[in-house]
């Protein structure tokens, strides 16, 4: 007997369409926001909805309890394009660049070694931090995320996977070094990453041209979610308004792709 979990990630493996062009609309499928998503993901989902947006392609956002199950990778969120499927925000922007956009194609080959780079940093830093504070911190794990994490489940899986779950963020925060650092080392690690942001940005409205790249979309997915964010009890906004024109940068992003029937 079929489950209604496997039923949904049998029904995205359905449908077809032109495989070589540029989509005009991609599916969209990430977790609930409003009691289920957690910060990195919310982070790397606001991510990839930026990008898509400033690729000019339309989305349909589609939220699964199990959305994570359903992912090929296990990372969120991943995009249904026909019968194709790709997970995470690098896998992504490769998929719409192979078929033919690419938001950084005009940079010097000097210039997208740095974009590069700088998403990285942007990686490295910030998204380890988000999941240090979500599932490292002791206050957090317990008061937000597990119940976050588990409210899709019934007993006793709404105990059990969170902490299943617990224990594999744990063991990749010790491998990337993260583990035993404290509060105040990862507010240490965010400033610096902002300050790095923050000089490249300069008063340009991107960082990069006149137009947004890849790296915008990246960056902007996680200092507005680090900016808004009630995911955790670690508060990491005051890191980030240290740099008033990080903060603007977000302020133009949301106004530009967010505020006029964008599709957040």
């Amino acid at each position: 007997m079929t489950t209604p979990l496997v039923a949904q990630a049998a029904e995205i493996h359905r449908g077809g369409g032109n495989g070589n062009a540029v989509p005009e609309r991609v599916d969209v499928y990430q977790p609930y926001e409003v009691d289920q998503i957690l910060l990195p993901d919310f982070a790397q989902c606001l991510a990839v909805k930026t990008f898509l947006h400033m690729c000019g392609i339309q989305f349909t956002k589609k939220l699964r309890p199990n959305a994570e199950q359903m992912s090929p990778s296990g990372g969120l969120p991943f995009i249904k394009c026909g019968p194709q499927i790709v997970s995470e925000f690098d896998s992504i922007v490769e998929f719409i660049g192979i078929k033919g956009l690419s938001l950084s194609e005009d940079l010097s080959g000097p210039q997208k070694s740095e974009l590069k780079a700088y998403m990285a940093l942007t990686i490295n830093r910030l998204k380890l931090a988000e999941l240090y504070v979500t599932w490292q911190d002791k206050h957090s794990s317990e008061a937000i995320t597990k119940p976050r994490y588990g409210s899709p489940y019934p007993w006793p899986l709404q105990h059990l996977l969170p902490w299943m779950k617990q224990r594999e963020m744990k063991r990749y925060l010790k491998v990337q070094e993260w583990a035993d650092k404290t509060v105040e080392q990862v507010h240490a690690e965010v400033n610096l990453c902002c300050k790095a942001l923050s000089d490249k940005l300069g008063e340009q409205y991107y960082f990069f041209l006149d137009r947004p790249t890849e790296l915008d979309a990246l960056v902007y997915g996680h200092l507005n979610s680090l900016l808004t964010t009630k995911f955790t009890s670690v508060q990491l906004a005051e890191d980030v308004q240290r740099y008033p024109n990080l903060v603007r940068f977000c302020e133009r992003i949301t106004e530009r792709y967010f505020t006029e029937g964008g599709e957040r």
